[in-house]
């Protein structure tokens, strides 16, 4: 049921509370001052004008954590990287163990699963009782970021009986005074209408590679790979998102890069976690959707994940984005041609070793000479594009998997399959 708050120490049951007017930092303060006053146990839960969710959950007033948001459980991860680096080849087995002796749920409306595992951890003396304090002061910071960062901000109060195991109880007015401070030096850097859950990609790979040094073009292109976040690019580089979004505003403000969204990692499945090997992903690159249609049916028949590119001017960027195991590349398309695609993608590490091999009706002694020179890893007629035949191409290029395949709940994602125009 959600309540309204009142002045007395008591909450007024079966009244809505939405918010009409702006959710600003007085307001902000405001509510968690009557919570804190009234002992509020339950759920905050805030949604912005796009839909999106955020639950923040109190105990008398306090808040203990927060869940929510488009990329939850990218954060409890990027968070556990941060604050519990020496543990982080740990986490799988310690899930299942939680998970198994504590029973663990996703359904427990008091506490989400994150902050059930901490508990479970601290109690275990897996992590410091100060080690789960910083990731859960860290995911609040963010959510409530995230949450507040348009002003149309609606919340609703959930009561739910007072839940004191293992709490860890934070000041909700800390939390806003810290997100304020953080917003006020994203607007005086003038970067404050970006999205910091948005994957930065290069859109302008010959124009990036013209007003760039050899140097800077392979870090940049082996960082922007379309996966990163800009939060998941401030710990790689270990710097502030804030200053990784300055070094990156000149080349955005450009369009040079584009920010790109990105899906969250799958959530586990407590009490059953299992690993598993994600299948590789096939792109391609043809201009005709005949081609790709082929492709796609042959492949995800058999299970690999696929996605066709039919227009030739998005190949490398879109290619750079997904990061697929193993290329079909049209050899003569609008505009471009297969030599001059393929020549691009050998000059940036990851694709050094990534099988690329060209389509051609024309398979002559010539072609095959130049695919060569160019790094193609072989040559696939268009007459021949048929099941048995695309499956001898990816049973001599595809390695078998190895452990650093298996999708373990840390593991990034890759894009679901998909054709794009």
């Amino acid at each position: 049921m959600n309540h309204q708050l009142s002045s007395s120490n008591s909450l007024l049951p079966d009244t809505p509370n939405t918010l009409s007017k702006e959710f600003s930092v007085s307001v902000q303060t405001e509510l968690f001052t009557n919570l804190k006053q009234v002992k509020f146990s339950g759920q905050l839960i805030l949604t912005n004008a796009r839909g999106s969710k955020w639950t923040v959950y109190l105990n008398s007033g306090h808040v203990f954590y927060a869940n929510g948001g488009i990329h939850a459980v990218k954060r409890w991860y990027r968070n556990l990287t941060v604050f519990l680096p020496e543990h982080i080849s740990d986490i799988a087995k310690w899930e299942t163990e939680a998970t198994q002796a504590d029973k663990v749920s996703i359904d427990d409306g008091n506490r989400c699963w994150q902050y059930q595992l901490l508990c479970s951890w601290v109690q275990q003396k897996k992590i410091t009782r100060e080690q789960a304090t910083k990731i859960v002061w860290s995911t609040l910071v963010e959510s409530w970021f995230d949450a507040t960062q348009s002003q149309q901000t609606n919340y609703e109060l959930k009561q739910l009986p007072s839940s004191s195991k293992g709490i860890i109880l934070l000041d909700g007015n800390r939390v806003v005074a810290e997100v304020e401070r953080q917003r006020l030096a994203w607007q005086k850097a003038q970067v404050d209408n970006l999205n910091l859950n948005q994957a930065p990609v290069i859109s302008q790979v010959d124009q990036m590679q013209q007003s760039t040094s050899a140097r800077v073009f392979e870090m940049l292109s082996n960082l922007l790979d379309g996966q990163k976040t800009l939060r998941d690019l401030g710990i790689e580089m270990e710097r502030k998102p804030l200053t990784v979004t300055c070094f990156l505003l000149p080349y955005i403000q450009s369009g040079l890069v584009e920010l790109i969204n990105v899906p969250d990692l799958p959530v586990p499945v407590l009490a059953t976690f299992t690993t598993a090997i994600e299948q590789p992903l096939i792109a391609c690159v043809d201009d005709s959707p005949l081609i790709c249609n082929s492709m796609e049916k042959f492949l995800t028949d058999k299970g690999y994940r696929f996605t066709g590119i039919n227009d030739p001017l998005r190949a490398f960027s879109v290619l750079l984005a997904l990061k697929p195991d193993l290329i079909f590349l049209d050899l003569m398309m609008p505009n471009t041609n297969g030599y001059e695609v393929c020549e691009k993608l050998r000059r940036i590490a990851h694709f050094r070793n990534t099988p690329i091999v060209i389509l051609t009706g024309n398979d002559g002694v010539v072609d095959r000479l130049k695919a060569k020179m160019v790094g193609a890893s072989g040559f696939l007629s268009k007459n021949r594009v048929d099941a048995v035949a695309v499956t001898e191409v990816l049973n001599k290029h595809l390695r078998h998997c190895t452990l650093s395949q298996l999708k373990l709940g840390a593991s990034s994602g890759l894009a679901s399959s998909k054709n794009v125009a």
